[in-house]
């Protein structure tokens, strides 16, 4: 049966090198945040390279999800799919999830907080999409009667080949050590609004090594973490550990 993952992240995570790695891979196909123009469309944001994002994807919910959930792309049998959580407004139907495997990628509000200040002063929590993960979470969950798989940003910055193996045993495909590096450059699969955000991924050819975050979270904002923290934790709670690689330890 095709695979389609959908893995739903907030911003100002490991998201697109995620992407990279899936997509280097080479049975999957890719797509990068397909609701962006529908969210922009909706909610009027004015986001860089808002008009090119809008003329680039469909503004109605719908047909993206009849192309998430109709043919796979290139006629592989994984559809990787990068979603945004604070893109999937509250008008947008969820029941599709139902024909998706659900992932979730997440990181601790202060690293994300201190990360978004530095390119927008003036956050919203509902820019931070930590809510909107937690509720598409628990309709996933309640739907399975178990947690969908989690993976937390820092354990994928600390250990890729464990918690990528990791993540692919939890959705049943065999592990590729093609996950773990990549060519650099832009994807003719990247959205259009690359030029704006993605030219640290552009220049890497792997999972950067961690390493305690430098940025502090400005004052003003320190109540977004808190307002946070709790769906964060809630999910943080079921995240994935490292899986063991075929021969290790030998």
């Amino acid at each position: 049966m095709p695979l389609r993952i959908a893995m739903w992240s907030g911003p100002r995570n490991i998201s697109t090198a995620m992407m990279r790695a899936w997509e280097n891979r080479l049975d999957v196909a890719v797509v990068d945040e397909p609701f962006y123009a529908c969210y922009l469309a909706a909610t009027g944001s004015d986001h860089p390279g808002r008009d090119d994002v809008i003329a680039s994807q469909p503004t109605d919910w719908r047909e993206v999800v009849a192309a998430l959930t109709g043919p796979m792309p290139g006629d592989k049998p994984v559809f990787y799919q990068k979603h945004m959580t604070h893109h999937m407004l509250p008008v947008f139907g969820r029941d599709w999830l139902a024909e998706v495997t659900n992932c979730f990628l997440v990181r601790t509000p202060a690293e994300v907080v201190a990360s978004y200040a530095q390119t927008r002063s003036a956050p919203t929590l509902a820019d931070l999409g930590f809510l909107q993960q937690a509720e598409i979470f628990d309709r996933v969950a309640d739907r399975l009667g178990r947690a969908p798989p989690v993976l937390d940003a820092t354990d994928v910055l600390r250990d890729p080949a464990g918690m990528l193996a990791a993540l692919c045993h939890a959705v049943g495909i065999p592990f590729d050590a093609r996950m773990l590096s990549w060519p650099p450059g832009p994807r003719n699969t990247d959205g259009v609004w690359a030029k704006h955000w993605y030219a640290s991924v552009e220049r890497s050819t792997g999972f950067n090594p961690l390493r305690a975050t430098s940025k502090p979270v400005p004052l003003a904002l320190a109540s977004l973490v808190e307002a946070a923290q709790p769906s964060y934790d809630r999910l943080a709670a079921y995240r994935l550990q490292p899986a063991a690689l075929p021969g290790a330890g030998r």
